[in-house]
């Protein structure tokens, strides 16, 4: 995937079904650039993905052009939105091994730590590929398998949502400091946006760098 658009297939999700509680208002669609974050962590994942998606509530993101998947459990966390994506690529024509799955709200991540996070997963016999940074596991940053999704499946029915808690049914591959640190320099690569003052910080950082 160093030259370009991967050739290996891998499909690419991102999460929008979030309510957005804290930051008070979509925080897919506020402009960091100039562009709206989640048309930003679109044009991202068709860098490294053979084809994206949106998982979000029914009929929003619609004027994107971007195939919408119905997120099947909206407002229950990003652990139901993972597992939407995964059931959604093994119905897939091209049912990918692999699913590069993002939250809508990373404005620091950049083509090359994703292209370099696709590549680890193909060749990984792990079930899930996520990097670990200072403020601990990363797991809406990750490579997913589409078969593990029934043992993600069964957790989320019991009544786990965490994330984390779903992963430690998989074998994972972690990456970190050592891995990621230089597409890192700046230790932002995994900041998001959870309030309207991290969004502003998001958007002077960003601006200042544009000069």
């Amino acid at each position: 995937m160093t030259g370009g658009k991967n050739e290996i297939g891998i499909a690419g999700y991102t999460l929008a079904g979030g309510r957005s509680t804290r930051f008070g208002r979509d925080k897919a669609l506020v402009e960091v650039g100039g562009t709206p974050m989640l048309e930003r962590m679109i044009e991202l994942l068709r860098r490294v993905a053979e084809e994206v998606k949106i998982v979000a509530a029914a009929n929003k993101y619609t004027t994107l052009g971007v195939t919408m998947v119905e997120d099947r459990w909206p407002g229950e966390g990003p652990l139901g939105g993972i597992i939407t994506a995964l059931e959604d690529a093994g119905r897939s024509t091209a049912r990918p091994e692999w699913n590069l799955i993002l939250s809508c709200d990373m404005p620091f991540l950049t083509r090359d730590w994703l292209a370099f996070l696709g590549e680890r997963a193909v060749t990984s016999k792990a079930q899930v590929v996520f990097p670990h940074s200072a403020s601990g596991p990363e797991p809406l940053c990750a490579c997913w398998q589409t078969a593990a999704v029934a043992k993600l499946r069964s957790e989320f029915e019991s009544g786990v949502r965490k994330v984390t808690a779903g992963i430690a049914l998989l074998r994972a591959e972690v990456l970190d400091e050592a891995d990621w640190k230089r597409f890192d320099s700046a230790g932002r690569l995994f900041w998001n946006m959870n309030t309207a003052a991290d969004y502003e910080e998001a958007r002077r950082i960003l601006e200042a760098e544009r000069k």
